[in-house]
């Protein structure tokens, strides 16, 4: 960024109205006398004056106005970014750092398809819309109430009310998302995402591949570039996992700026609500996502007030799926 555009963007911000939140206390951007303020240090003594101290807990903030990112750090070092500007075709997450080399797992964008976005949430052939790829007037997924439900030591918890719509046509979906970000330990983290979509026409989803809820992985986490895509039951490679049912599945490889670093991330399948026993859409290049529209020849339906609601959960871990006990979290969640 050029120094001219960073106190550009400073001023913008400073003008917005900054909400920060830092550990269990909160600070407008108004606010001048930090000297009044006392930062707890590792070692449990405090820190008054300007600044935080390096200590063990996020910090996150969002701009309050229309085109909002609700960034979460970690030792004042970027975890995630929950991104709602209006321009795009849906809210996503991107960076979701690793645990040691605070590099994104997830690709923002990446080839051969540049329109998976890292954490994504969406589908086509929607009602004859498209709410995954393709010109906005084809569909969005709007964001219209941002929340920072909390930000404490070691877990931040954001909300959103997102509106499935044409640019011209009513919506014909309203969903509601939490989605919490635990710091587990220093070898991985959690993500949540607890999610009720209300139907508010008849809905019916076409047979497709895109969609529903996955990741985008950066490449040299994926086999095409070294790394690993795995399963629970040990079953590696696309090949071998696609249109298979799993409880989770991962990606995992050194990191390309430093290969004495190896990181990962896994995604796991629900086993009932919102699609029971779903099979995985895997590909080498970096994509996974446990749905069920391939493998519906009619598509699937729902009546207007229908909710379909689930829970998916990330998990970001530092080693191999072996380092850390994936069966446990996925059955501290599901069963």
């Amino acid at each position: 960024m050029q120094r001219r555009d960073f106190f550009k963007n400073a001023s913008l911000l400073g003008a917005a109205g900054l909400t920060v939140s830092l550990g269990s206390q909160s600070f407008g951007a108004d606010a001048r006398d930090f000297n009044t303020v006392n930062f707890p240090e590792k070692t449990g003594k405090t820190q008054p004056g300007w600044g935080d101290a390096q200590v063990e807990h996020f910090t996150s903030y969002y701009p309050d106005f229309a085109d909002k990112i609700l960034w979460i750090r970690k030792d004042n070092q970027v975890i995630a970014a929950y991104r709602t500007n209006p321009n795009q075709k849906y809210p996503y997450i991107y960076p979701l750092a690793g645990p040691i080399s605070r590099v994104s797992v997830t690709s923002e964008s990446a080839q051969p398809w540049p329109h998976h976005r890292s954490v994504f949430m969406g589908a086509d052939r929607v009602n004859g819309g498209n709410y995954w790829q393709e010109g906005s007037d084809r569909g969005q997924i709007l964001s219209q109430d941002l929340q920072l439900l909390s930000a404490e030591a070691d877990t931040v918890v954001f909300s959103d009310r997102c509106l499935w719509k044409k640019p011209t046509d009513d919506p014909i979906i309203e969903d509601t998302r939490k989605y919490t970000l635990q710091w587990r330990n220093p070898d991985y983290y959690t993500l949540d995402l607890e999610f009720e979509m209300k139907m508010l026409v008849d809905v019916h989803i076409e047979k497709t591949n895109h969609g529903f809820f996955g990741v985008r992985v950066e490449q040299d986490l994926t086999p095409v570039c070294g790394g690993t895509l795995v399963n629970d039951q040990g079953v590696s490679g696309e090949a071998n996992t696609f249109g298979k049912p799993a409880k989770w599945m991962a990606f995992y490889g050194k990191r390309r700026f430093n290969p004495e670093i190896t990181e990962g991330v896994a995604v796991f399948c629900p086993p009932k609500e919102p699609f029971e026993n779903c099979p995985w859409f895997t590909r080498d290049y970096g994509n996974i996502s446990p749905m069920p529209f391939l493998w519906e020849e009619k598509g699937l339906s729902w009546k207007k007030d229908d909710v379909l609601k689930g829970t998916y959960r990330i998990v970001v871990f530092a080693g191999t799926p072996q380092d850390v006990d994936l069966n446990k979290l996925w059955e501290e969640v599901y069963a």
